[in-house]
């Protein structure tokens, strides 16, 4: 615990805000893709980055969910459509 407290002593509070915010905003930014891609699971997709952002494999899955989440319904359309 002294070296934890050491660290945030001897650290630039500037420095800590800025890296503080570059996580924040990767840990969400499934959710910002979402949301300027204006995707109706934008809530959904909201709430899946708080658990998924400590698996990097979980927040993948998000992120593919926020990049291709109208894709499947426009490729099951094509599909359903018939010739």
């Amino acid at each position: 615990m002294d070296a934890l407290s050491q660290f945030f002593a001897t650290t630039d509070p500037m420095l800590l805000m800025v890296v503080g915010a570059l996580v924040l905003l990767t840990w969400f930014l499934p959710a910002l893709v979402a949301l300027v891609f204006n995707r109706k699971q934008f809530k959904l997709i909201l709430l899946a980055c708080v658990p998924a952002g400590f698996s990097l494999i979980a927040w993948s899955g998000v992120m593919v969910w926020a990049l291709t989440g109208n894709m499947v319904n426009r490729f099951r359309k094509k599909a359903v459509e018939p010739v």
